[in-house]
């Protein structure tokens, strides 16, 4: 993943353990996807009990891998809308005018 978005130049994680949240969202989406996805097949009839526990568990298996990233992108939006960054993180790593970098000779 980039440290810093390319458009914006915002910082991905703002500290250790910034994205402990998206762990939040992708367990809370399969729970509620399997939970649901196995009484729809349970008490719709389309398979067996058994059956049933199987697909939901090769579910529940598959899709965290996959919403990953999603998880980090809605996590991070969600983080963005109700707790900005602040101005000075965007620039925080720029180097100052006066330093001694070939760009400024």
């Amino acid at each position: 993943m980039n440290p810093r978005c390319a458009a914006c130049d915002l910082r991905y994680e703002r500290g250790p353990g910034y994205f402990l949240g998206s762990i939040y969202i992708n367990y809370g989406l399969t729970a509620l996807l399997v939970t649901i996805g196995f009484y729809a097949l349970y008490f719709g009839r389309v398979t067996s009990p058994q059956a049933a526990l199987w697909i939901v568990t090769a579910f529940a298996v598959v899709f965290p891998i996959w919403f990953f990233r999603y998880a980090r992108s809605l996590w991070l939006g969600f983080d963005q809308y109700w707790d900005p960054a602040p101005e000075e993180d965007a620039t925080e790593d720029e180097p100052d005018e006066d330093s001694e970098s070939p760009a400024n000779w």
